[in-house]
């Protein structure tokens, strides 16, 4: 079942309509934010993300070289106010690929300016931002 789960969080990184990447020092970055409400109810639990209308899902894929590849990473996000929210992002592993997956509540629609860091085992320390909006669900 969580194989479902990742395997569905790739698909949804790699099919929205605008691809979502940024390229640092010779990784290229995928990413991705959406309702977690989108997902099927065990196939939420299963990756121990909460099923819930009023909460969203950040997934983050590093590759090198086209090989996806482990970094660490940490990250925030802060609302048009100011106000800071730390995602706290799990690892997750499916058929070679790495995931990484951090939850965060929404009670609003609302502009969200997401700050990341990663590093590579041995490398700097990147960071990029980007900017979305969100939509509790129905």
């Amino acid at each position: 079942m969580r194989h479902l789960l990742l395997f569905c969080l790739l698909l949804l990184s790699f099919t929205a309509l605008a691809e979502r990447k940024v390229n640092l020092a010779g990784l290229e970055v995928h990413y991705n934010v959406f309702n977690a409400s989108y997902l099927q109810k065990n196939i939420a639990e299963a990756a121990g993300i909460m099923h819930s209308s009023q909460q969203a899902v950040v997934n983050i894929t590093v590759l090198k070289g086209g090989t996806p590849t482990a970094v660490t990473i940490k990250g925030e996000l802060r609302d048009l106010l100011g106000k800071k929210t730390a995602l706290a992002f799990r690892e997750n592993h499916y058929q070679g690929g790495v995931y990484y997956l951090a939850q965060f509540p929404i009670f609003q629609r609302e502009i969200l300016r997401f700050f990341i860091e990663l590093q590579e085992t041995g490398g700097a320390v990147q960071r990029f931002d980007f900017t979305q909006e969100i939509f509790p669900g129905v």
